[in-house]
C-alpha cells in the first residue's frame, strides 16, 4: 500500500473574538501523567481574521454566547447529572496549549510523536496547524475563563492527554506518527481518543491495524472526523473509514448536512454542529471557525459525560448509547449524509438503552482475520531451475502437473505408451480370467 500522509482535518477560520493575552492502570496511568506535567497541519484554510473587541465585564460573555451547542444539543441538560469528572480524553494534533486560560487544569499529560514537538506535547505546532489542537480541545474539555466566559467544553470535568503530531514534508511519517500517538494514549489511560484528522483515503496502513486494535483490545473509545468538502475531503476517510470508530460529520445551525464543513459516507456515525463555532486559540485568544475539526471534540466530550455517568458500561455500549439516542434526519437509519442521526448529549446520559454484546460499529479485529488474510499475498515454492536430462532428450514444457514441477530424473511417459500399457494389462487380465474358467470346467 502507497504511504499516505494523514493531515488535520481543516477548520475554516472565520474571525477571532478576542487579541491574545500575553500572559487498577488508569488509576496509575492518571498519577504517571499529571507527575510528567508537573516535571515537565496542517492546511488551515484561513482567511482574513477579524479583530473585536473584549466584551466589557458587565455584558454577557462574547465567546460564551457564541456557545449554542451547548443548550441546542442537551450538553446543559446532560450536566444536571455529570460533567465528566474521571475522564481522560486524549487529543492527537497539533499540540494543545495547556497554559491557555480556557484549558486551566484541563491537560494532564502528553507527549509528542512528531520529533520536534515539547515533550509534554504542549507545544503548538505550525505555523497554519498550530492553532488546530488547542481550539479541539477546548471544545471536547474546555474550563472556561471565568464562570460564564471563555469557551467551555462540553465535558468540562473532563481530563485532556495531548499528543502533537506534525503532517507535511520534512516531517516523520504521518501514518507512524498516528499509530504510536494512540498506542500510547492507551497506555497512558485515555478512555477517550480524539482524532480530527484524515489520510483523504478509504482505506488505512497496516500499523493502523495493530494501533486501533490495541484501543479496541483496551475498552478505548476512538472518535473521528469525517473530514470536510471544503477542505477536499468529499467521502469519508480513514480513520473515520475503521470498523468499530465512531465517525462524526458536520450539521449546520439548522441541523442541515453541512455543504463544506462535513462528507459523506457509509460509515457515518452520528452529526453534531460545525458550523458557526468559537475555540480557543494559543496565546489565550478566541476564534470562530468551523469543520467536523469541531464537531469531533464535541462528541469526544459528550462521550466523556456518557462514561462518567455509566461507569459500568464497556467502549461498546458507550457508541451504542450515542447513537441509539441521536434523532434521525431521515427514515433510513443509517444515513450516507446523517449516520444515525444528530447527536443529543441528555438522552445520551439519561435514556434507558438495552445493553450489547458487541460494538454496533463492527469489530477492527474481526474485519483484520476477514480482510487481511484475503489480501495476503499466494505462497508459492520457488524451486531451482532443471538441469538438461541425462540420455534423453528433456521433456516438453507443456508435459506435467500445473500445480508442480516434474523432478528431470523421473520418466515422462508419452499418452499413447500410456493408453497401450492400458490396454496391454486388461488383455492379461482378461487371459488369465478366461484360464482360471477353463480349468475349473474340466475339473467339475
Amino acid at each position: 500500500m502507497r504511504a499516505r500522509t494523514p493531515r488535520l482535518t481543516p477548520p475554516r477560520l472565520t474571525a477571532r473574538l478576542t487579541p491574545p493575552r500575553l500572559t487498577p492502570r488508569r488509576l496509575t496511568a492518571r498519577f504517571v501523567s499529571a507527575l510528567l506535567l508537573t516535571a515537565g497541519v496542517l492546511a488551515a484554510a484561513a482567511v482574513p481574521v477579524v479583530v473585536l473587541p473584549t466584551a466589557p465585564a458587565a455584558h454577557a460573555d462574547a465567546v460564551r454566547d457564541r456557545q449554542y451547542w451547548l443548550s441546542e444539543y442537551g450538553i446543559r441538560d446532560a450536566w444536571q447529572v455529570t460533567r465528566g469528572e474521571g475522564v481522560i480524553i486524549a487529543i492527537l494534533d497539533s499540540g494543545v496549549d495547556a497554559a491557555h486560560p480556557d484549558l486551566a487544569g484541563a491537560v494532564i499529560g502528553g507527549t509528542d510523536v512528531s520529533g520536534r514537538g515539547s515533550p509534554t506535547g504542549t507545544e503548538p505546532l505550525g505555523p497554519q496547524g498550530r492553532t488546530h489542537a488547542t481550539m479541539v480541545a477546548s471544545l471536547a474539555a474546555g474550563r472556561g475563563s471565568a464562570a460564564s466566559a471563555g469557551v467551555i467544553g462540553a465535558a468540562p470535568a473532563a481530563s485532556v492527554l495531548s499528543i502533537s503530531l506534525a503532517f507535511g514534508p520534512g516531517e516523520r511519517s504521518g501514518d507512524d506518527q498516528v499509530a504510536e500517538g494512540v498506542r500510547w494514549a492507551v497506555d497512558n489511560g485515555a478512555d477517550i481518543i480524539s482524532l480530527s484528522l484524515t489520510r483523504n483515503e478509504l482505506d488505512w496502513p497496516q500499523s493502523w491495524d495493530d494501533a486501533f486494535g490495541y484501543a479496541e483490545a483496551n475498552d478505548v473509545v476512538v472518535i473521528a472526523a469525517a473530514g470536510n468538502r471544503g477542505g477536499g475531503t468529499e467521502q469519508v476517510s480513514a480513520p473515520a473509514t475503521m470498523p468499530g470508530v465512531l465517525t462524526v460529520g458536520g450539521v449546520d445551525r439548522a441541523g442541515r448536512a453541512s455543504t463544506d464543513a462535513s462528507s459523506q459516507g457509509i460509515t457515518l456515525g452520528v452529526m453534531a454542529p460545525s458550523e458557526n463555532l468559537v475555540g480557543a486559540t494559543p496565546g489565550g485568544g478566541h476564534s470562530l471557525w468551523q469543520g467536523t475539526s469541531g464537531a469531533t471534540p464535541i462528541v469526544a466530550g459528550i462521550a466523556a459525560l456518557v462514561r462518567a455517568a455509566h461507569p459500568e458500561l464497556d467502549a461498546a455500549n458507550v457508541i451504542n448509547r450515542i447513537i441509539a439516542t441521536a434523532r434521525p434526519v431521515t427514515p433510513i437509519v443509517p444515513d450516507p449524509n446523517y449516520g444515525y442521526g444528530i447527536i443529543d448529549a441528555a438522552a445520551a446520559v439519561n435514556a434507558i438503552v438495552p445493553a450489547v454484546t458487541k460494538n454496533p460499529l463492527g469489530s477492527l479485529a474481526e474485519w483484520i482475520t476477514v480482510h487481511r488474510r484475503a489480501e495476503a499475498p499466494e505462497m508459492s515454492t520457488v524451486l531451482p531451475e532443471a538441469r538438461s536430462a541425462v540420455g534423453r532428450v528433456p521433456a516438453a514444457a507443456s508435459f506435467g502437473m500445473p500445480s508442480w514441477i516434474l523432478d528431470e530424473r523421473a520418466a515422462v511417459i508419452p499418452p499413447l505408451a500410456i493408453l497401450a500399457a492400458t490396454l496391454t494389462a486388461l488383455a492379461t487380465l482378461a487371459a488369465a480370467a478366461t484360464l482360471r474358467f477353463v480349468t475349473r470346467a474340466r475339473s467339475e
